[in-house]
């Protein structure tokens, strides 16, 4: 156990941090959504039922899909632009490791296995940590679409409002929901901007996300 926790003891506590913070959202949410719905004199709703409103649903996957967004563009962007003197970048001054393609009589025998097969099946692994997040960032783009509709039209005929309800895709239209969209993405490449800035000047001891303290800030290799 305790060699489990020391080689994987980075992705268990943030997935134990993950856990317990969308714990906290969803019996906050939980919380607020029903004092909400008492003050408009409407009834209240238990745990299970509030994990399938609108009201979760869009405040989840508005947030996530910000998130996949932040990384599926950090990947792409930093295989060909460069930051001198950043360790969130490679140097610009030479040719990285990652961009090296091996022959097929080099690479060795415990390589992935898309790497050994070649051809198309080595081109798609050659860009699945992209595409992963793409991935990840539209399924996320499409709930919270799916839960923004669900609370708009739910607010909507609360409010006394007429007509049909939205789809999905016709809130995809609103400015409503990319006003939600955007007001995560700026802050996602934001935080990105800070990262790569201050990654040239500042250290962190003992980080893989920093350069040696020794390091000039010149230097962009970590």
């Amino acid at each position: 156990m305790r060699r489990i926790f020391h080689e994987n003891g980075l992705s268990i506590v943030l997935f134990v941090l993950f856990a317990l913070t969308l714990l906290g959202q969803s019996f906050t949410g939980l919380s607020e959504y029903n004092d909400d719905q008492r003050r408009h004199g409407r009834p209240t709703v238990r745990y299970a039922e509030y994990l399938t409103s609108g009201h979760f649903i869009e405040a989840t996957f508005e947030n996530w899909e910000s998130e996949f967004l932040q990384m599926a563009a950090f990947v792409v962007l930093t295989a060909f632009l460069y930051q001198k003197g950043s360790s969130e970048s490679k140097d610009p001054g030479r040719v990285e490791e990652v961009d090296v393609r091996l022959l097929p009589e080099d690479i060795p025998d415990d390589a992935p296995w898309p790497v050994r097969r070649g051809g198309w099946v080595l081109k798609l692994y050659e860009n699945s940590l992209s595409l992963a997040f793409v991935i990840l960032f539209v399924l996320s783009l499409l709930l919270h679409a799916v839960g923004g509709a669900e609370e708009y039209n739910s607010e909507h005929f609360e409010h006394g409002g007429a007509g049909r309800r939205l789809t999905a895709l016709q809130y995809m239209a609103t400015s409503r929901f990319w006003f939600e969209s955007f007001q995560n993405w700026q802050s996602e490449f934001l935080s990105v901007l800070a990262m790569v800035v201050l990654t040239i000047f500042l250290r962190q001891r003992a980080s893989p996300e920093s350069k040696p303290v020794y390091e000039s800030h010149s230097a962009t290799e970590k």
